[in-house]
């Protein structure tokens, strides 16, 4: 049994997973081992706050993630997790100030801080939503990860990543370029729309979009709009993972959460405040992804499948 604890900092959160990794306790097929949660924790402080526009990590965003850091590091201590992974991506590769960044966890965690490429993301991603999946043997699964700063796109099966894509388009980057209006106007969606679409056509270069037998959505926005889509009384991871819904209603609930007003959408109860101001444009990056995915498919892709376990679970994966 190895205990060990995964850090991912993206643009918009920072979360933790301390988890056992018994090499025995495999998956059905052998494949792969399972985690047991010790601990998850997720913070919103938005590390890439004006990233996209001035270059740079602003002081008050390393403050809020060396704060939620400082408290990952007493828990990680508390719960003596023997390996150690921090794993930064979208925001710190942006930045020319990466290195304050990195200097300032390494002084907390005592761990180098790894930047990683899109790449790397995308295949982390893959790792961790697949282990939780059922198998699919040869058929090619689409994992979309929505970030913050970065979106991936990664066509994997049962022996491993295909061919994968990091694009940059978010949910906060999309926020912070375009939809400035309560609600967005027509044509800030409009232009937020072209930059999604030449991003999702960047990734399809790589990335055979038209082999998808399955596409897996993960990361805070696409559980959110799920939840959206349940009407679930509260945020429940338990009731979310592995929900697959029809693309009309995919799409109807990102459309929602598009047009609804900031006020709204904070009133919804599964709302975590730090997605408030951000989700919107985390609908319209899903909605155009699955609008792509069903043409590209010629409609075989009707569905799309909802996985709380993403590139946290696969950091923690890398270690054990």
């Amino acid at each position: 049994m190895t205990r060990v604890a995964a850090v991912d900092c993206g643009t918009n959160s920072i979360r933790l997973l301390i988890a056992d990794v018994n090499a025995a306790d495999v998956a059905a097929d052998g494949a792969m081992p399972r985690l047991s949660d010790v601990v998850r924790e997720m913070r919103v402080v938005r590390l890439g706050q004006g990233v996209d526009a001035t270059g740079e990590l602003a002081q008050e965003a390393l403050d809020r993630t060396f704060a939620a850091a400082a408290d990952y590091a007493e828990l990680i201590r508390q719960h003596g997790a023997g390996k150690v992974r921090f794993v930064a991506t979208s925001a710190t590769r942006d930045a020319s100030n990466r290195q304050v960044f990195v200097d300032g966890i390494r002084e907390l965690l005592g761990v180098e801080p790894e930047v990683i490429t899109g790449d790397e993301e995308a295949a982390l991603s893959f790792a961790g939503a697949s282990s939780v999946l059922p198998s699919r043997g040869g058929e090619p699964v689409l994992v979309v990860d929505l970030g913050g700063g970065s979106t991936e796109f990664v066509l994997g099966n049962a022996d491993g990543v295909i061919a994968a894509r990091s694009v940059d388009v978010g949910c906060v980057r999309m926020t912070e370029r375009h939809l400035r209006s309560d609600p967005p106007t027509a044509a800030q969606i409009e232009a937020a729309e072209a930059d999604v679409d030449a991003a999702i056509s960047e990734a399809a270069l790589s990335v055979p979009l038209d082999r998808t037998t399955v596409v897996v959505g993960v990361a805070g926005s696409v559980t959110t709009i799920t939840a959206h889509a349940l009407r679930l009384p509260e945020y429940s991871p338990t009731a979310i993972h592995g929900t697959e819904m029809g693309l009309d209603a995919t799409r109807k609930a990102c459309t929602e959460l598009l047009e609804m007003t900031r006020a709204d959408r904070a009133a919804l109860p599964y709302m975590h405040p730090g997605r408030v101001d951000v989700i919107g444009a985390g609908g319209l990056v899903w909605r155009r992804v699955l609008e792509r995915l069903e043409v590209v498919t010629d409609g075989r892709i009707t569905t799309a499948v909802t996985s709380e376990h993403d590139i946290l679970d696969g950091i923690a994966l890398s270690i054990s």
